[in-house]
């Protein structure tokens, strides 16, 4: 089973969202980009919600269905380990294997001298095609990048073959994603990590490690454009080099775990994935959940009360709602607009203040990242949110659609 060149992951927290979603992925293959979707819904999001994998492969194929879509098509256990993986096995055919809480953590010393020993031949002077710098490989930095990231991938392998175990070969795509912590991986970094999956045996078709700035939730990417386009290039050498190197799948490619609206590097993926015509997996989250309440928030009445009550109870609840997003969100909290506040506000200003149009004189990424965390909320509400999305649903699927199609696809290939 092979993804294709070019995936979006669409999350979609209460399940409502699936055509509007692939609408838009529609849209983007009639001007002429082949985009797989790839159904994406975590663990933790699940336990939220009250939810179950089943739930996102019924949505997926649903709206496949509905929509009369031939191409392939994904659903995704996203941010996976042992602990948690088997609930996702039946329902899902994409796994991320999430290890970025191994890093770190330690291996034996026979297993570090056995890794460092199969390096050998890359020590001193590495030159990678296309790289214009060489990497200087020293037996200290050879065992540093050992040392943190052995023990890591070993457990993306026992993740893996527990997996393979289930589905057997071929039956899954595989992704290995250590993008949540607080150092990125360099590229040298990179090559070393990735001759550590080939070691596990792991036919890994997608990675996401953790790039430079700063990837909030809901908001665009925070840091410098260009060192992240030096840095976005060189990955894209590194693995086209370790894919000759190890033997991994050749249409293995980077995945970018963007937490959503990464508007200014999108250009910049767009530009480099064209010019060495690579693939790429892109996840867009929590993106979905935003454009159901700006559509709630646009059907005015009971749905807009709604919308500014979810907000209000973020506002009053929001210690414990960031806390499992303490490393993807920098709220400031004296720009936070006042619940008496928002109490005035009508649908217009509302959407205007949550939908993510760059220089809006309204939009406020502030309260944007607030209700981004705060689906809690309305999962607590119950039929009642569910109950407006299914009244409103042209509206918000409009809305989703429009998003993910005019401010997402449109930008990440040029369109």
């Amino acid at each position: 089973m092979k993804i294709g060149k070019y995936s979006l992951g669409i999350g979609d927290r209460f399940g409502h969202q699936g055509e509007a979603q692939l609408r838009a992925i529609m849209k983007a293959e009639a001007a002429g980009f082949d985009v797989v979707p790839v159904w994406n819904k975590s663990n933790r999001e699940h336990s939220y919600i009250h939810s179950k994998p089943d739930d996102t492969r019924i949505e997926a194929d649903a709206a496949v269905k509905a929509l009369s879509f031939s191409r392939a098509y994904f659903v995704d256990a996203d941010h996976i380990n042992l602990s948690n993986v088997n609930g996702f096995i039946a329902a899902s055919d994409f796994f991320t294997l999430d290890v970025a809480s191994k890093i770190g953590t330690s291996s034996n010393d026979e297993q570090i001298s056995e890794f460092v020993s199969s390096c050998k031949k890359y020590s001193g002077i590495l030159n990678i095609p296309g790289i214009d710098h060489p990497f200087n490989v020293s037996d200290q930095l050879l065992k540093n990048i050992t040392l943190k990231f052995l023990a890591a991938i070993a457990e993306a392998g026992k993740i893996y073959n527990h997996i393979l175990e289930q589905k057997g070969a071929d039956h899954f795509v595989t992704e290995v994603s250590m993008d949540e912590v607080e150092t990125p991986q360099t590229p040298v970094e990179m090559f070393f990590i990735l001759k550590m999956i080939a070691d596990q045996g792991i036919p890994v078709q997608t990675i996401a490690p953790k790039f430079t700035g700063r990837f909030n939730k809901g908001v665009d990417y925070v840091g410098d454009v260009a060192q992240f386009s030096r840095e976005f290039e060189e990955d894209v050498l590194v693995i086209d080099f370790a894919v000759k190197e190890f033997g991994l799948p050749e249409n293995l490619k980077l995945s970018v775990h963007s937490g959503s609206d990464k508007f200014s590097i999108y250009p910049v993926i767009s530009q480099i994935i064209k010019k060495y015509d690579k693939g790429i997996h892109v996840k867009t989250a929590g993106t979905t959940w935003l454009e159901e309440v700006i559509g709630l928030a646009l059907a005015g009445g009971e749905a807009l009360e709604l919308a500014k009550q979810i907000y209000k109870n973020a506002l009053e609840r929001q210690e414990e709602l960031c806390a499992p997003y303490a490393d993807v969100i920098d709220i400031k909290q004296n720009e936070l607009p006042s619940a008496i506040e928002v109490d005035q506000w009508g649908s217009e200003k509302f959407a205007n203040t949550l939908r993510h149009i760059p220089g809006h004189p309204d939009y406020n990424p502030n309260l944007r990242q607030l209700i981004h965390v705060g689906y809690k909320i309305a999962s607590e509400s119950g039929t009642k949110y569910t109950g407006l999305l299914e009244k409103h649903y042209d509206l918000i699927g409009s809305c989703v659609e429009e998003n993910l199609f005019d401010r997402h696809l449109k930008r990440l290939f040029g369109l």
